[in-house]
């Protein structure tokens, strides 16, 4: 019976009207990415940017796990009353993290918000990227959203990601152990994130604007 009630409140706080952009987590990602973090992080030379990315990510990701873990402690209504903030907690450290990546590649100037949603969220919801980011033969193109477009494309991300939290909402019902699992996925997570965040800034990053596709180096 606990375990239907769990279901049934963290449906209510995390997904309810997930499928539109005025979805409590669709609201979320909206005002997150409308505000990308400065990183302190000096731009590293070519062969040691990977390495500095790598380091950098290892550090996100125990962060990340801890302050999950820590979230998911109490037990019960107090758990999952912790699912969103929790949410919202990892995205800045992963966003951070981000930003930290693309100041390692010397690219901070092409970090906008499509390419941190890109790099966010690309591993849970990557079909949500259709009017966003598309391949061109072996590159991949960037269009600059409109805040319409970024709306529908939050709408999306934010199904794959209630759907997710309804599970995070059921392990709040079991102290210590639940506590851990969530810690070890926003370990595994982040280490997502930061995967796509390399691959994407270790190469030139392709944006079109106005029908016309540049990158860092037509700039």
């Amino acid at each position: 019976m606990a375990k239907r009630d769990a279901t049934s409140t963290s449906k209510e706080i995390v997904a309810t009207s997930a499928g539109r952009a005025d979805s409590p987590v669709a609201k979320a990602i909206l005002e997150f990415v409308s505000r990308i973090p400065d990183s302190d992080v000096s731009p590293a030379s070519k062969g040691t940017a990977e390495e500095e990315a790598r380091r950098l990510a290892s550090a996100a990701a125990n962060k990340a796990a801890v302050t999950a873990g820590s979230l998911a402690l109490p037990p019960g209504p107090l758990g999952w009353l912790t699912v969103l903030p929790e949410l919202v907690a990892i995205w800045r450290i992963q966003g951070q993290l981000v930003s930290d990546i693309a100041a390692a590649y010397g690219k901070t100037a092409r970090l906008g918000r499509e390419q941190m949603l890109w790099c966010l969220f690309r591993h849970t919801a990557a079909q949500a990227f259709r009017d966003v980011a598309i391949r061109v033969g072996d590159r991949l193109v960037f269009r600059t959203a409109a805040t319409g477009v970024l709306q529908r494309l939050a709408g999306r991300i934010g199904v794959s990601i209630s759907k997710r939290a309804v599970g995070k909402g059921i392990s709040r019902w079991l102290p210590i152990v639940g506590a851990l699992g969530v810690g070890a996925y926003a370990y595994y997570d982040t280490g997502q994130v930061a995967r796509t965040a390399i691959e994407l800034f270790s190469g030139e990053v392709h944006v079109e604007e106005d029908g016309h596709a540049s990158s860092e180096a037509d700039a």
